[in-house]
């Protein structure tokens, strides 16, 4: 688990007057002069977007670095070091919340000189613990404890109990990634006693959390029983709906852990071995209903993943399989914690090797220079002919090795998001308020697939999904991926279509014939819904285009329950065409 409570993100709860926060201070910053007020006006507003919008929040931090430099309400001393300090820091929260960690890390390091100049041992304090938590989420491990360890520092010397109670919990965080759990308990006990002594119930249900996560690797599994019970209980109390559906989760997990090994369970209140795995399967169910409400996907797929294997186990092969398919969809679907750690550290290799490479390159193209002087002495005008020749054709080459790349990418991207990412380097998730996921599934793929070779199932798949292409091509829909033998598409974005929903039923039913006229080995299930989804980016090696929201979840499960050769639609999905297609009502059905 290794859970992080870090600093930059206490206190970033929901917030629904959050427009109308921004609208006043925007309204207070235009009557406002150039002055520490306004930087601070505007230090507020970075931080009121950081949950919706953070590139506006980086828009108006930036605004506020840049005021506070200008200012010099010290004698002696240019700009505003502690205006700086705090501009910076808050829009290197923006960045981190948007997963850009190289930028966040820039910018901490500004707010962190700006406060070491002044002495602000506060700001120092929450700077390094920040950079603490970047270098985590880098899986930096020496470079976070380094850090962690200076804002522990400063915590101790400013008598700031809370923040070293915080501190002592991420470094505990650290030394259970690096599998040092001596260590790792000896700061998680500390930064757990002052927690009680604080009477912080939230950092008390963290602390137990990663505690109880020691005493099961040590397989202690008594003591992380008790544990995760007593954290339940607190997150219960703080009606702390996310803590709360983690912990069920990690009880379902211990459960099936004891189920697993088969030992004496009676020192957990249970009768018989199938207890323990009846009870693994009603908390996962609790802490998965939990986190369909909040949109956790991230837990939502490591939960699915247990429950298949919890169906698996008790032979119920078809609830496992849906629960495997849900368990890829959203894992498969969302930024996973790992993806952001490893994309990042692409990014971060990448942004290195390009210095370098400029470096170098500038370097060659001054011996160049030098060595075309002395060519063009010795060889006349024989030589530069020659040398032109070369660079027209090195040139010719690259323009070729452009174009195949703008095909390749547009082959894999839609063709606005491939000129903004061209253009611009990164391209903004958006959402799409008016749109239809559609998902198509094999019928009884996994029996099908046993009596074929690897090759044929290979390409019996190719073929049909390459009609498929060229099908939602025709009605202009945008393919977003397949997941084994599913196929997802949707219609209305990147452009808005007025008829989506319309366009995307003809899709279906055009594929479903497609299957049925041409005899092949598969039946097809196919689902569509309409709804809102956001879209964007998702990596920065072998990109992916990829949507996110309730209703591509919706889509999937409505597909589900489809029957074969059929196009099962949502009612509001049926509200958008029911004048233009004969549809049935199936009657409530169980999704």
């Amino acid at each position: 688990m290794g859970l992080i409570c870090c600093l930059f993100k206490v206190g970033l709860l929901a917030q629904p007057d959050s427009r109308q926060a921004i609208d006043s201070l925007l309204a207070k910053i235009e009557k406002q002069a150039d002055d520490t007020q306004k930087v601070n006006l505007l230090i507020e507003v970075c931080n009121w977007y950081r949950m919706t919008k953070p590139a506006d929040g980086i828009k108006y931090g930036e605004q506020a670095l840049e005021l506070a430099g200008k200012l010099n309400p010290e004698k002696g001393r240019k700009g505003w070091a502690k205006g700086e300090g705090n501009a910076a820091n808050n829009i290197a929260v923006n960045y981190a919340i948007a997963g850009n960690y190289p930028m966040a890390l820039e910018y901490l390091f500004i707010a962190l000189r700006k406060n070491e100049e002044i002495g602000n041992k506060f700001g120092m304090m929450s700077n390094s613990g920040n950079i603490g938590n970047i270098y985590n989420l880098l899986d930096e491990y020496p470079k976070a404890l380094e850090f962690y360890l200076k804002s522990l520092k400063l915590a101790d010397e400013l008598n700031m109990k809370s923040g070293k109670s915080r501190t002592l919990a991420n470094i505990g965080a650290v030394y259970i990634k690096m599998d040092e759990l001596d260590k790792a308990l000896e700061y998680l006990s500390q930064g757990q006693a002052l927690a009680v002594e604080l009477g912080d119930l939230v950092q008390q249900s963290v602390d137990l959390m990663q505690i109880s996560e020691i005493y099961e690797k040590k397989n202690d599994y008594k003591t992380a029983f008790t544990l995760r019970f007593k954290a339940l209980d607190y997150s219960r109390k703080l009606g702390d709906d996310n803590n709360l559906s983690i912990n069920l989760g990690l009880i379902g997990d211990i459960y099936l852990s004891l189920y697993k090994i088969n030992r004496n369970l009676t020192d957990f209140g249970l009768k018989a071995r199938g207890q323990a795995l009846s009870l693994a399967k009603s908390y996962t169910d609790s802490a998965l209903v939990i986190q369909h409400d909040l949109g956790d996907f991230e837990h939502l797929y490591a939960n699915y993943g247990r429950l298949s294997e919890i169906h698996e186990t008790m032979g119920n092969f078809k609830e496992a399989l849906e629960a495997h398919k849900l368990y890829s969809l959203y894992k498969d679907s969302v930024y996973s914690e790992e993806k952001d750690k490893k994309l990042t550290q692409i990014a971060m290799q990448y942004d290195f090797d390009k210095k370098t490479t400029e470096e170098r390159a500038r370097q060659e193209k001054k011996d160049a220079v030098q060595r075309n002087i002395r060519n063009s002495m010795m060889l006349g005008l024989a030589g530069t002919i020659l040398f032109s020749f070369i660079v027209y054709r090195q040139r010719n080459k690259v323009n070729q090795a452009r174009k195949r790349s703008d095909e390749l990418l547009l082959n894999i991207l839609p063709h606005n998001v491939a000129e903004e990412l061209k253009s611009k380097g990164s391209s903004a998730a958006r959402q799409y308020n008016h749109v239809s996921v559609l998902f198509t599934d094999f019928v009884n793929f996994t029996g099908i697939s046993q009596d074929m070779s690897p090759t044929d199932l290979v390409a019996e798949i190719h073929k049909n999904f390459t009609a498929f292409d060229a099908i939602i091509e025709k009605h202009g829909l945008e393919k977003i991926k397949t997941i084994g033998d599913a196929y997802m598409a949707v219609c209305g974005l990147p452009e808005e279509k007025s008829d989506h929903a319309k366009r995307t039923i003809l899709a279906a039913l055009e594929i479903r014939d497609y299957i049925q006229s041409h005899n092949g080995k598969f039946e097809i299930r196919i689902g569509v819904h309409s709804g809102s989804v956001v879209a964007g980016i998702v990596g920065v090696k072998k990109y992916a285009y990829d949507i996110w929201g309730d209703a591509v979840n919706t889509a999937s499960r409505i597909e589900g329950q489809s029957e074969p050769g059929k196009v099962n639609i949502s009612e509001q999905t049926y509200e958008l065409v029911k004048n233009d297609f004969d549809c049935q009502y199936r009657g409530k059905i169980k999704v």
